[in-house]
């Protein structure tokens, strides 16, 4: 059932277990074989995604703009992350949430992360067109 039912306080959880294609290691061979900095940002983005997407009006989505996020501590292949994401703020169309990241040990990463609502059909004509203006001037 989709409304526009958003409050402050709805939360969000998604996980990861760290493997070869996750790992620092995957996007430069000289890195680390532990879970890569962009892929935990990537999870509490979805967990924050998966906050509000039952919440907001027919035909609308979110979409992310603004992150910042610490990475404390590193997770070895095998493990599991999971990261929560909590609504902390509305203002009009923008969402921000607080959200932290744990393996099995350990809490990993903290942050903030800002969402906007937007028509979803819009949103895809203002791509198409935008690809379509590249592909003259190319």
């Amino acid at each position: 059932m989709k409304g526009n039912t958003l409050r402050v306080g709805l939360t969000g959880t998604v996980s990861a277990v760290v493997n070869e294609e996750n790992t620092a290691d995957r996007f430069a061979p000289d890195m680390v074989p532990a879970f890569a900095t962009p892929m935990l940002i990537s999870l509490m983005d979805n967990a924050a995604h998966e906050a509000v997407k039952h919440h907001l009006p027919e035909g609308y989505v979110s979409v992310g703009t603004r992150i910042s996020i610490s990475h404390i501590a590193a997770t070895p292949q095998g493990m599991k992350v999971t990261a929560r994401a909590t609504l902390v703020e509305i203002y009009r169309n923008r969402l921000v949430f607080e959200a932290e990241a744990f393996d099995e040990v350990e809490k990993v990463g903290e942050g903030r992360l800002e969402r906007f609502i937007v028509h979803r059909e819009s949103f895809l004509k203002k791509l198409e067109n935008k690809s379509q203006g590249a592909r003259k001037v190319s």
